[in-house]
């Protein structure tokens, strides 16, 4: 997935009211952007940070500049961590359509925003080629703690918990379900981060158990766009694919 345009340099000041973040722009103005991430971004948010913003050429938009890319001291050193929440659904549907993602091999469809659940909405529905259909949920990681090791999520995650149960139904009623992890960032691992929310450890892990299968690629991150590169395993116990 490339970005529209060229993107737009600055240093962060402060990202304050979740979806806001003030940035000095090289000729001196200062700017506010929309943060489209919910989470607590630890590591991520921290001032002067270099940061890249996106820019709208909707002329009703409010806030034209979006956050798309902040570099990060993170643990193995400094790298670009892509930190739209918004990004991951396109990067998911992107590599779809090239052939990229071995899970859903064979499927000719893939539906966004499908109601299922209880009042819920899942990020794709896989149709076609004869095969039975699949509930995809798409989550962002944008977390590591320990170097090269991606974990999800950074701050409590009830939404989330919830949707790991309901894909769980779905598959005791006979379905496929499948949990997609979208790292936007550097990592050869994946985990989640149960210390932050035991609630979501343990609504994953019951997930898995039930045979939702679970899947987490790493990005390549750069300047002009992001893209969905390789799987990376799932530790702590839990195997890719389950």
């Amino acid at each position: 997935m490339r970005f529209p345009s060229e993107l737009t340099e600055g240093r962060l000041v402060r990202r304050y009211k979740r979806f806001l973040a003030d940035v000095a722009l090289p000729d001196g103005r200062l700017v506010t952007a929309h943060c489209a991430n919910p989470g607590a971004m630890l590591g991520l948010n921290t001032e002067g940070a270099r940061v890249l913003l996106s820019t709208s050429t909707n002329p009703s938009r409010k806030l034209p500049y979006s956050w798309e890319l902040v570099e990060a001291d993170l643990p193995g050193g400094p790298q670009w961590v892509g930190i739209n929440t918004a990004r991951p659904n396109a990067l998911v549907a992107e590599a779809f359509r090239e052939g990229r993602l071995a899970p859903l091999a064979g499927y000719e469809t893939l539906r966004p925003e499908v109601a299922y659940g209880r009042a819920s909405r899942v990020d794709f529905l896989a149709s076609g080629g004869g095969l039975p259909p699949c509930h995809v949920e798409v989550k962002n990681c944008h977390l590591m703690r320990h170097a090269g090791l991606a974990e999800f999520p950074d701050c409590k995650a009830a939404r989330s918990a919830r949707h790991m149960e309901e894909l769980a139904n779905v598959v005791r009623e006979g379905g496929r379900a499948m949990l997609i992890v979208v790292i936007q960032m550097r990592a050869d691992r994946f985990d989640v981060a149960r210390d932050i929310d035991p609630g979501f450890d343990r609504a994953f892990r019951g997930a898995l158990t039930a045979g939702v299968e679970a899947y987490a690629y790493r990005c390549d991150v750069g300047l002009d766009g992001v893209v969905i590169a390789e799987g990376v395993p799932i530790v702590g116990g839990v195997a890719n694919g389950r």
